[in-house]
This record gives structure tokens, sequence and C-alpha cells, in this order.
């Protein structure tokens, strides 16, 4: 009972760190990490065709691969976090591993024997040999490796900052959202106009060698604010919890199904460490699962074998991740969608009039500054406009629920890539009526603000749609699990740059004619139907649409016995977060 006492103190003394002190240091770390990435992926594609003298397939099939990495290795840095460094050493141990990677490739464009010899539009251009190509994979690894550890800890770590038995900070925890996605884009906004402007004008050194020495001083400011922190200790791997839940039911399998849910196992002292918040409670789905909470007389209570007995709280916590499942695989093709910007649609941008006078040319990576303006004015709006009129209609204090978000975004982003094929043939018809079809690094007479629309629709989308995803995660995981649910976030955005892949050499090999026609072709964009393959995207996610839509009727929020600052419980069933404010 001591014992007990004694870690309610631990845990009270520990939550009077944190709050918005924190947040400046947190932001840094996030802010550099993604001056770095974008920065260089919003022009990797020109980097990759003009330094690299990789064919424009090859080079847009190289980005997706390593924006899907990046995003698949948060995984590994989410399971390091919640089961044994925890939060601020995984972000501080992956923040240096990125740095290293960014040193190298910084090296990579200084040194001229790393990259192949500049060449001509006019000439046959050498592509980069093995050993150059090698360098440039083992730097982006690492970069991967390093985002790996600091994008699913960071977003989780800032909002573990926040006390949720406080109904107050509980607000400041889902507005939190909000203003990381705001400050991520803030920083996005910065590197896709100042850092590519740089790279594309003044050289690839400075414009790689800035976020280089960024990322490094974000280090030091990180480490800096560790006493301020609000630390929760890693409560052992998650993913073992799960396969235990998993093997126990298997194991009792034909053990009959007990008529009262109640008569289940339950052991608050073991499901003490990873409950701080609030215990979940039992529902009626996938009712096999609760057979591994059943109790018969092998199962040793005061000491169980975790491999043949679980919690409630422990099967609900399976439960839940397998809930999360249909809504997490219906972001995918919005993230396919979007990452066409980085590829096809600078492509586009790369053959359209973009001067703003004679003398200053906007840079074709940073279009994407269209996205993130709208993006930043969207979220704006939201927090500040729409929260609290929806919230007089719905009495929601978050306004609406993240799943309505979500849908919002995903309608937003059909139309987004709808409108992208008119404009392509626009563009097109713009190419041909100048006689310019067979001519493709000549500028064609069109502006590139044509593009505009689509550019915004997507950041529009993606300020209703990513961030709502992310609260998702967020609220409906375990407690536990919030470093991994923030990993699944961008798992989502892995899996979408690996089908952009597929679907890229999909329709590049079988959209290819006998006379050489391709919809995606290599190296003449206005020989090819990129309208087609836009068009195709769209299809797709109206069918992703009316899946979502179903999985969003049937979901079911996971139910939660809170426990307020003065201990008492409180049960509370849907929303976790919109239940407590």
């Amino acid at each position: 009972m001591e014992k007990m006492e004694e870690k309610d103190n631990h845990v009270h003394a520990t939550r009077k760190r944190g709050g918005l002190r924190t947040m400046p240091f947190i932001f840094a770390n996030e802010v550099t990490e993604k001056l770095a990435v974008v920065g260089f992926n919003a022009n990797m594609v020109n980097y990759l065709t003009t330094q690299m003298h990789m064919p424009l397939t090859k080079a847009a099939n190289t980005v997706t691969n390593f924006g899907g990495t990046a995003s698949l290795s948060p995984l590994l840095g989410a399971f390091m976090a919640d089961a044994y460094a925890g939060r601020f050493w995984t972000i501080t141990i992956a923040s240096i591993i990125y740095t290293v990677g960014m040193i190298s490739l910084t090296v990579s464009a200084v040194l001229p024997q790393l990259r192949p010899p500049p060449c001509d539009h006019n000439q046959v251009c050498q592509e980069a040999d093995g050993g150059q190509l090698a360098i440039l994979y083992i730097s982006l690894l690492l970069g991967a490796l390093g985002s790996g550890g600091i994008r699913p800890c960071v977003v989780a770590f800032g909002a573990d900052q926040f006390d949720e038995s406080d109904p107050k900070q509980n607000t400041k925890t889902w507005s939190y959202f909000n203003w990381y996605y705001f400050v991520m884009g803030a920083s996005i906004l910065v590197a896709v106009t100042v850092l590519v402007y740089i790279q594309d004008n003044i050289g690839w050194g400075w414009g790689l060698g800035i976020p280089t020495i960024a990322m490094f001083l974000s280090v030091i400011t990180f480490v800096i604010g560790y006493p301020l922190y609000r630390h929760l200790d890693p409560a052992g791997s998650p993913f073992t919890r799960l396969a235990q839940v998993l093997v126990a039911a298997c194991k009792k399998r034909k053990v009959p199904m007990v008529s009262d849910p109640r008569l289940l196992y339950q052991n608050d002292e073991l499901d003490d460490p990873i409950s701080i918040g609030g215990k979940l409670l039992h529902t009626n789905h996938m009712k096999f699962l609760d057979k591994a909470a059943i109790v018969v007389e092998e199962d040793e209570l005061k000491s169980p074998n975790l491999w043949r007995i679980s919690t409630v709280h422990r099967v609900e916590e399976l439960k839940s991740v397998i809930r999360m499942g249909p809504i997490w695989a219906a972001g995918i093709l919005l993230i396919t969608a979007y990452s066409q910007q980085n590829t096809f649609s600078l492509s586009q941008a790369k053959t359209m009039n973009r001067h703003l006078s004679k003398s200053f040319e906007i840079p074709a990576a940073s279009m994407s500054v269209f996205t993130m303006v709208p993006m930043l004015l969207t979220i704006v709006f939201y927090d500040r406009v729409f929260i609290p009129l929806a919230r007089k209609v719905t009495g929601l204090d978050r306004g609406i629920t993240f799943l309505h978000r979500m849908g919002i975004g995903f309608v937003i982003s059909i139309l987004a890539t709808f409108v992208a094929g008119f404009v392509e043939l626009k563009r097109k018809k713009a190419a041909f009526a100048y006689g310019l079809l067979n001519q493709p690094h000549t500028m064609i007479p069109i502006s590139v603000f044509w593009l505009v629309p689509q550019y915004s629709l997507h950041g529009i989308a993606e300020a209703f749609m990513s961030i709502g995803h992310l609260e998702f995660f967020y609220d409906q995981a375990p407690e536990s699990m919030r470093s991994t649910a923030a990993a699944l976030f961008w798992t989502a955005i892995s899996a979408g740059n690996y089908l952009s892949t597929l679907l890229v050499s999909l329709v590049h090999k079988f959209s290819a004619g006998t006379n050489g026609s391709n919809w995606l072709p290599d190296d003449n964009l206005n020989q090819g139907k990129l309208e087609n393959f836009y068009w195709l995207i769209t299809l797709l996610q109206v069918a992703n649409l009316i899946y979502y839509l179903w999985c969003a009727k049937i979901y079911t929020f996971k139910p939660i016995q809170v426990k307020g600052k003065d201990g008492a419980e409180s049960e509370g069933k849907g929303v976790e977060l919109a239940i407590r404010v």
C-alpha cells in the first residue's frame, strides 16, 4: 500500500512539469527535421534528374520509396520509445543519427567526385555510378532512420506535456494537434521557399548545409529543456502484450465463454503502469479475444503467466488496435494522391512559365507554397472560427469528431486530383498550339499559376484529413501505445508513398504503346497522358471514400474508465478526449 502511495506521489510530482513552456524546445526539433526533410524532398526530383542524371520515372520512384521508408521507420522508433528508451532519449538519439545523415548528404552535394559530371540538355548525360548512388542512399537511409525516432515521438512527447486528468489541460491536448501541424506546416513553407531558392540559385551545398546546422543546434536546444519535461516511463513492449493476448486466446479457444463479462480477469495492480489515465472497459466485439481473460483452474492469479491469461484491459488494448486498422487503411490513398505534387506536378511546373518578373523566376519545387499557405490558413480558420461555430451545433468542445474531419478531407482530395487532370489538358493544349510537344525542355508560354488550384485543394484536404487522422490515432490508441499510434500515422504515409511507386510502375508498364507512347513517359511529359493518371487516382479515391464512410459508420470508440485528479473514476464511452472536456 505504501508503494502505491509513493507511486501516486511520484506521478503527481512528475505532472507538475510540462505544459506550454516546454513547447519551444519540442517544436524546435520538429521544425528543423521538417526543414531538412522537406527542403530536400520538395526538390529531390530536380536533384536526382539534374545532378544525378536519373530518368524521370526512376527519380519519381526514388522519391516515393525514400518517403515510404522514412514513414515506415517510425514503427521501430515507436517500439523503442514505448518499450525501452522512453520518448526523450529516443528523440535525442534519433536526432543525432539524422544529423549524421544530413552531414553525409551535404558532403555528397559539395564534392564533385561524388556526383556524375555535368552535361547540357542536348547531350547524353552520364548517370551516377554505383559508388555515388551508394553514398546517396546511405545518407538517405540514415535520414530515414533518424526520422523514425523523431516523427512518432515528438508529437506524442508534446501531447504528454499536458495532464489529461485536468479538464483545462485536456482541451489544450486536442488543440495541441492543430498547432503542432501548424508549426510543422510553417517550417515546410520556409523549406519550399527559402531553402529551395538557395538550392536552385546559390547551390546545393548551402541548400543542404543550412538545415544541417539548424538540426545540430536543435539537438542541443532539445536536451537543454530536459528538466522542464514531463517524462512518462516506458511500460514494456506493447507488441509483446498484444501477442500475449492473442496466444492466451488461442490456448483457451475451446473454453466456454463466461455468461457475465464481470467474471473476466481483472488486475488493477498489474495494469496500473499502462493505465495511468484510465482503464479500458469491456466491449462486446471480437468475443474470441475475451477468452484470453477467462480464469481456469490452471491459472495462478497471484503471479499470472501472461501468455496464458490476460486482463480485460490488455484484451481491450488489442481490440482497440484492430478497430483502428480499417480507418488507418483509408488514409493511404490520400497520401498517394498528395505525393504526386513532389513528382509529376513538379515536372509540370518545370515546363511552364514561372516568371514573376523578367529577373525573378519561381523555383518549380517552391510551388508547394501554394499547398502550405492554404493548409496553414485552413488550420487557423478551423481552430479559431470553425470549432466555436460547430461547438454550438454539436455540443462537442472539439467542434466535430475527427471522423467527420477526415471525411471532409477525403472529399476535397478527390476534387484536387479531378481538377489536376483538366489543368494538364490545358498545359498540353498550350504546348500543341506553340509547336512544343517535342521540346520537353522548352518553356511553354502558359502560367504556372494554373497549377495553384490543385496545390491549394491538396493543402486544404491535408488540414482536415491528416490532422484528423493524427488525432484519431492518439485518441483511440491504448494509453501505453501512443508513440506506436503516432507511428501508425506515419506508416499510412509510408504505405501511400509505396502505393504511388507501385501505381506509377504499373501505369508506366501497361500504358506503353507499340509506337513508344506512354501515359507517364520518361523524358517528355508533353507526349504523355498524365491527365488519365490523375483521373485514375480520382476514381480510386471515390471508391476509397465509400469504403471510409462504411468504416466510420460501424466504428466503435474505445470505452474508458477515466481517473480524475481526485482519484475518482467515471465511466465514459465514445470519443475519449471529447468525453472528458
